[in-house]
């Protein structure tokens, strides 16, 4: 066995697992901006179809891709477990692996544009001059399929060897450059909906290309090290399978989470529909600092599972228990202390502010009950025991579904907020029960 040119045995502090986990969450908050910015862009042009094709066809990117997240997720703690345990050549296993069913994906979606296209648009069921659009957006974004999968493969084993500045300047990178040329295609260039696709496609070749010079100037990629015939025998993939079939089943349950709570924000008409739109966006703003923490938690515990060492473990355990706690506190706080100047981001409209502010106090419970679910999230992924992952995401949207069916009749869309609170608490406490048995079931696997 070749060995990586760094062990892995001391135990972070509270220093460090804040060094790490800050440049995270900047790297987290950067994900969602490339289908923002193509909105914002359009949002300028004086055809409002435009702006409605862009929004569909951004819609269609993030399902696709929010479906395939587990390609960098995963491919983060096996890159960890690899470096914790020194192993030189399944640290590049770690990255060819995922790397080669990345590119498969990438490429079928490619093949397959025409029919992905016809039924988004049949499930959404736009006006003719908003299906052109999308269409016109959809075809020149899907080219760039294959290069998002593999670049989240390739930023998750970066994450997971711990290389966070690269990470950072590949994501960051791409979303100014994205700017930039959106701004250039579209105003300087006349190019209307296809300049701002293709600025896109052209900011994904960039960060893939960042992504691959990181790569190969990391010291823990020895190429002398790519064996293909042995990486991708059965014994070495079924991990990978098991693993990205336990974190594909978690986002089904959130997209069908999300779907009905969307679905039932509609039944109350259009003015809840936008004040409930708003409030969620404040939701993921909250969750962008606890994913930081999670992928920070991530790396720590994947390296403790390839190290063996049931120390580490335990600091990780620890740490993420203390700043989920911190950081879950400091966003009710900061969220209490300027809830309407929040809300009054996303909209001048003050029916729906007002409306938002009667429901708003909802997001006070989010960050304590939904924040360790969110946070040890990282944990089992980072060790890759995914199954408690799976089992508590399947459990958790049961219990909304329920929920939905007994709450939302009786207090309508309180009901509904109630039920979004209770499968936040789902999520951390099926998932917490987990935790007093993690090293026992991680060593003896």
């Amino acid at each position: 066995m070749s060995h990586l040119s760094t062990t892995i045995h001391k135990s972070p502090s509270h220093k460090e697992y804040l060094l790490l986990s800050l440049p995270l969450i900047v790297s987290t908050i950067t994900t969602p901006l490339l289908g923002l910015v193509d909105t914002a862009v359009v949002g300028h042009l004086f055809d409002p179809a435009y702006l409605g094709g862009t929004a569909i066809g951004t819609l269609i990117f993030n399902t696709i891709y929010w479906l395939f997240g587990f390609l960098r997720v995963s491919t983060s703690g096996f890159a960890a477990q690899a470096r914790g345990s020194d192993d030189r050549q399944e640290g590049v296993a770690a990255l060819i692996r995922p790397l080669m069913i990345a590119l498969v994906i990438g490429l079928i979606f490619v093949a397959l544009q025409i029919p992905i296209l016809q039924a988004s648009l049949l499930l959404m069921q736009p006006g003719p001059d908003i299906a052109h659009w999308a269409g016109v957006y959809f075809h020149i974004r899907i080219w760039g399929a294959p290069l998002t999968l593999l670049n989240y493969v390739l930023i998750g084993w970066l994450m997971g060897m711990s290389h966070i500045r690269q990470t950072l300047i590949t994501q960051i990178s791409m979303n100014v450059v994205n700017m930039l040329l959106a701004i250039w295609f579209t105003q300087g260039l006349g190019w209307g909906v296809a300049g701002v696709a293709a600025a896109t496609l052209f900011a994904e070749a960039l960060a893939l290309a960042a992504g691959v010079y990181f790569v190969w100037r990391s010291p823990y990629m020895d190429r002398r090290s790519i064996r293909l015939k042995g990486m991708l025998a059965w014994s070495q993939l079924k991990p990978m399978f098991r693993a990205n079939s336990d974190l594909l089943v978690r986002t089904i349950c959130l997209l069908t989470m999300f779907n009905i709570f969307t679905a039932r924000s509609t039944s109350f008409g259009p003015e809840v529909l936008a004040a409930n739109s708003i409030l969620l966006q404040i939701h993921y703003m909250m969750a962008y600092f606890f994913d930081g923490l999670a992928n920070a938690s991530s790396i720590y515990a994947g390296q403790a599972r390839g190290a063996r060492s049931g120390p580490l473990l335990r600091r990780s355990l620890t740490l993420s228990w203390i700043w989920t706690t911190v950081t879950a506190l400091l966003l009710t706080l900061i969220y209490l202390a300027g809830r309407e100047q929040f809300v009054a981001l996303f909209t001048d409209n003050r029916a729906v502010v007002d409306i938002a502010l009667q429901y708003n106090a909802w997001l006070l419970l989010f960050p304590l009950t939904t924040g360790f679910g969110l946070v040890f999230y990282g944990v089992f992924t980072g060790t890759t025991m995914t199954a408690p992952v799976r089992n508590s995401m399947l459990l958790s949207v049961v219990l909304f579904i329920i929920s939905c069916l007994v709450l939302i009749p009786m207090y309508g869309n309180h009901g509904l907020w109630a039920c979004f609170i209770l499968f936040g608490i789902g999520r951390s406490a099926f998932l917490l029960m987990y935790v007093p048995g993690l090293e026992k079931r991680m060593y003896g696997c």
